[in-house]
């Protein structure tokens, strides 16, 4: 009976643990999990079912690697946010499948992404006409985002930030046929001189958008 009673007191608590870490680590949707979150999961549920089924050890053999596990997270997770290099490489960089209209085969290869699964999520959009499509994104979450054409216009755009974090993103400028003079040339035309203050610009159709950062 005290044994029992023992794992399921282990139990509780390394429910509750886990709990309080995940939500320490921040509110993301399942689909949206970055490989180090897997990995972090991963790690954390298997400690949870070692040290349930081990009730003999010490629970803080488990209890402190949870919390290092947490502390390395949160650290990365830190570092992810300042620095968009170290976000790429951790994550990697959406893919453009679908650009105005042209499917990018070289991508999809890069990628091993074949027609079966574009066509699958395409689906799941509830498109059924792959015609109707302007632009198709894979995120880094694997999910695909849709942007279709205008009925009138047969066209559409999306959002690409021109400057990100104080940085000017040139890979963007040039899908935007501009450069970085154009870029700091329409800036101060508006008022903006100071662009290492900017968190987020963006230039669509024919209009800017730009965001101070007022986290500092």
């Amino acid at each position: 009976m005290e044994k029992f009673l023992i794992i399921i007191a282990r139990t509780v608590i390394l429910y509750i643990l886990l709990l309080v870490i995940f939500r320490l680590m921040g509110k993301r949707e399942i689909g949206e999990l970055s490989i180090l979150d897997l990995v972090v999961f991963i790690m954390m549920g298997e400690m949870a079912v070692i040290a349930i089924e081990q009730h003999k050890d010490p629970l803080s053999h488990t209890i402190i690697p949870m919390i290092t596990l947490m502390l390395i997270q949160l650290g990365l997770a830190l570092i992810s946010l300042k620095s968009r290099k170290f976000r790429r490489l951790m994550d990697g960089k959406p893919s453009l499948i679908i650009n105005k209209g042209k499917i990018d085969e070289r991508e999809m290869k890069k990628l091993r992404y074949n027609f079966d699964d574009l066509l699958t999520q395409l689906r799941q959009k509830d498109i059924s006409n792959i015609s109707d499509v302007e632009f198709a994104i894979l995120e880094t979450s694997g999910e695909l985002s849709v942007i279709k054409k205008d009925k009138k216009t047969k066209t559409a755009s999306y959002t690409l930030p021109l400057i990100l974090n104080g940085e000017i993103q040139p890979e963007h400028l040039d899908e935007v046929n501009k450069d970085e003079s154009w870029l700091k040339k329409e800036l101060e035309q508006r008022g903006h001189h100071h662009i290492e203050q900017i968190s987020f610009c963006s230039y669509q159709d024919g209009k800017f958008f730009v965001d101070y950062d007022d986290s500092k």
